[in-house]
């Protein structure tokens, strides 16, 4: 993770996110910290990986979505050259509901 990202401030707000238990509570958090167009534009991205990750096309995701295909493209290079963030947590949403 970049070093500008790391701040005291950012482990605060993760803190506080893992602090949450329920969906519920992630909507009355997230819609306080923030903007209807920000959370919107979090789960597009989430949505294009979740779609990436199921070999769909640029086109089908473009339609689907809304996302132009330069965010399609930012996501993607995160799928193939991030952190693996993505990969972890549909990993543990596919566990949870095998469960």
């Amino acid at each position: 993770m970049s070093k500008k990202l790391r701040t005291e401030a950012v482990d605060h707000l993760f803190d506080a996110i893992l602090c949450l238990e329920n969906r519920e509570e992630c909507y009355t958090f997230f819609e306080d910290v923030c903007t209807v167009n920000e959370l919107l534009s979090l789960s597009q991205r989430f949505e294009v990986a979740k779609m990436l990750r199921e070999q769909k096309t640029y086109l089908d995701i473009a339609e689907k979505t809304g996302a132009s295909t330069a965010t399609i493209s930012r996501v993607n290079r995160s799928l193939n050259y991030g952190n693996d963030g993505y990969d972890m947590v549909f990993s543990r949403m596919e566990d949870k509901q095998e469960q």
